[in-house]
């Protein structure tokens, strides 16, 4: 699964046309960068792309995210899947989410034993950092791993949504580690397709091409 991590229309709007981006992830940076109120933002992302749109909350009290989440998930009913920030607490509050078949994501998430407790709460996606983890801890990738080990040994369908990822290569390493789909900016996206060699080749086509005409 490749989304867009984008709160900005005319990114998903490019991503859509495209034809393989399926859905979108948002984060209160990124919402607050397109100067719009998130009520607005979010439904017209699942307008525009075919899959799950995600919306982290940010209420300051437990209550107060749990109601946030209920209200963003109401917007377009199956369609949007609720980001959480990982801390005990919010974990209990994903449990509770799940059971009322809210689809959640546990992200800013760090650690294997994370994940542990983000698949006994239901969790349908962990998204770890994998840039964010390689300057914190020294290895993203190694991390995304051992994530992926214990879902495994869980037997669980919780999948990785890998973030934080800034480059084809870290993209590609990612996958390689374990997650089970990304979520990537779109110059991210537009940059897994070019490659030099690519274009070479092209220009080698296009001047045969000349020559025979």
């Amino acid at each position: 699964m490749l989304l867009l991590d984008s709160a900005d229309v005319a990114a998903a709007r490019r991503a859509a046309d495209l034809g393989f981006v399926r859905g979108a992830t948002t984060n209160p940076t990124l919402m607050a960068a397109s100067g719009r109120r998130a009520e607005a933002v979010v439904p017209d992302l699942a307008d525009i792309l075919p899959g799950p749109i995600f919306y982290q909350v940010t209420g300051e009290t437990l209550a107060a995210r749990e109601a946030e989440a209920r209200r963003f998930a109401s917007l377009r009913p199956g369609r949007i899947a609720i980001k959480v920030p990982t801390t005990t607490d919010n974990l209990a509050l994903v449990a509770r989410l799940t059971r009322d078949e809210i689809t959640c994501a546990l992200t800013a998430i760090f650690s294997p034993a994370q994940v542990l407790l983000a698949v006994e709460a239901g969790a349908a996606f962990v998204i770890p950092y994998v840039n964010r983890t390689t300057r914190l801890l020294g290895d993203g990738p190694g991390v995304v791993h051992q994530m992926r080990l214990v879902i495994d040994a869980l037997g669980a369908p919780t999948r990785i949504l890998a973030a934080s990822v800034k480059s084809p290569d870290e993209a590609v390493a990612a996958l390689l580690a374990g997650a089970h789909g990304l979520t990537l900016p779109l110059p991210v996206i537009e940059a897994l397709g070019e490659h030099p060699g690519s274009l070479a080749a092209i220009e080698e086509f296009r001047a045969a091409a000349r020559s025979a005409g």
